[in-house]
This record gives structure tokens, sequence and C-alpha cells, in this order.
């Protein structure tokens, strides 16, 4: 990953679209990028209200009240995206992390990151692939299970023990191997750090993680392919490279 702890973050969430237990995974998911120094969350009169309310005064998010002139039109979006462009211009920020699913905001996205900005999308499992795509990074948040209380005489009972998530089975996609295949023919050894390629993989797919794929991190993720050989080096980073027999001399 990047060095990039001295950036600075504008964090602007789309609160018409989303719940607001999104926003501690938010947070926590652009600690990594750097110094959050706008948090902005946009709805109007209906939505900023009650949860919302106390997500927003207790996360020091300020709210960004729009009213609905016309059925039908969403001022939220258009607040939001000026206030990025501007916060862009003015130099107040240089990544910015967008919580929505909405897939209006991807051309948004797109002048950002031509103006040289880093665009981070956190959304929820329906965001579109248009959308996805429009960021440089993809943050997928799954609400959390609520467990269902029983009723009546039934709650006195003790609970039954809630069963183990089954692990996802481990898979293997093949465009690991390519995009190892192709980035080992710049170099002199053939073997590539496994930062840069996790750049690359994430570059390539925003919302590529090796959890989706079942394995804990990607270096042990490299590990379970034949093709690929792993290793670590002297000062303490792993490398990876075609495996010896599939490396043509």
């Amino acid at each position: 990953m990047d060095n990039r702890n001295d950036a600075k973050v504008a964090v602007l969430v789309d609160c018409d679209n989303t719940t607001p237990e999104i926003l501690e995974h938010a947070l926590s998911v652009v600690a990594q990028f750097g110094r959050v120094i706008v948090r902005r969350g946009y709805g109007n009169h209906a939505t900023l209200a009650n949860k919302w309310q106390e997500a927003l005064v207790r996360l020091a998010f300020t709210p960004c009240l729009q009213y609905q002139y016309a059925a039908g039109k969403n001022t939220s979006d258009i607040a939001l995206a000026l206030d990025a462009v501007e916060a862009l211009f003015d130099r107040r920020a240089d990544t910015f992390c967008i919580v929505t699913s909405d897939s209006d905001f991807a051309y948004l996205c797109r002048k950002l990151r031509e103006r040289g900005s880093t665009v981070l999308i956190v959304g929820e499992a329906k965001t579109p692939a248009a959308l996805r795509n429009a960021s440089d990074q993809f943050f997928e948040w799954t609400a959390p299970e609520t467990p269902i209380a029983a009723a009546g005489p039934a709650a006195a009972k003790p609970a039954a023990p809630v069963p183990a998530p089954t692990p996802k089975p481990k898979q293997r996609p093949r465009a690991l191997v390519n995009a190892v295949k192709l980035m080992a023919a710049d170099t002199p050894d053939g073997r590539v750090h496994v930062g840069t390629l996790g750049s690359y993989l994430r570059r390539t797919d925003p919302g590529f993680s090796p959890q989706t794929y079942g394995h804990s991190g990607l270096v042990s993720m490299l590990k379970t392919y034949d093709l690929l050989n792993v290793r670590q080096e002297d000062g303490g980073h792993w490398t990876v490279a075609l495996a010896a027999d599939n490396n043509p001399a």
C-alpha cells in the first residue's frame, strides 16, 4: 500500500441512500489513508432525524440539510457533489470517501480521479459495478445480523447456542496468476513484491479482497497456488513468482 498517512481525507455521506450503522465502518476504513478533515452527512429533513441525528452528532459529522423543492428531486446529491468539488479546488482534501450505493455518483468519482484525487467508496452489496469501478477502492459493508428475541414464556428459556458461521470455501481465481505473469515480465528476476501485486489487483478490481475468496490475507492466498512460488525476503517482505515449471526460460 502506498504511503498515504499525510493525506487529507473528506468523508461525504449520502444519508438518503444508506443507514447510520455504516458510519463507524467508513471511518475505520479511511483511517489507513490519512487524516479525516471533512465529515459531512447529506439528507432531507426526514432523513436527518432520529438515528441519523444521533450518529452524526456522536461521530462529529456536520449535518447538511437539503430541502426537496419539488417531489422526486434529490438536492442532497447535488450538494454533496458541489462540496466535493469545492474541497478539491481549495485543496482541503486530496482523498475522498463517498459513503453511498447510488451509481449517480459515478461521474463525480471519475471527475475527482481525473484531477488526481484518490476516491474510495463505502457501500452495501447492492452497489452497482458502475460505481465500484469508478473508485480507486471499494469497501463493502454488510449489516450485522440482529438476533431475534423470543416472546412470551419462551423468553425465559436459555437461548440456543448460535452456530458458528460456515467458513467460505477457499477459491483460487486464475486472474491472480495472470497478474503475476504480467507483472513478473517487467522485473529482472521474475519476482513481484506482494504489496505491489495487491495494489495492482485493487486497481483492476476496486472491490478485490482475499477474504472474498475465503482467505485471511493475500500471502496466505498466494500460498495455495501450485502455479506460484511465494518467498519471504531478507528484509521481511514477501515476493511471488511463477513456479519453475510454469516459468518459461
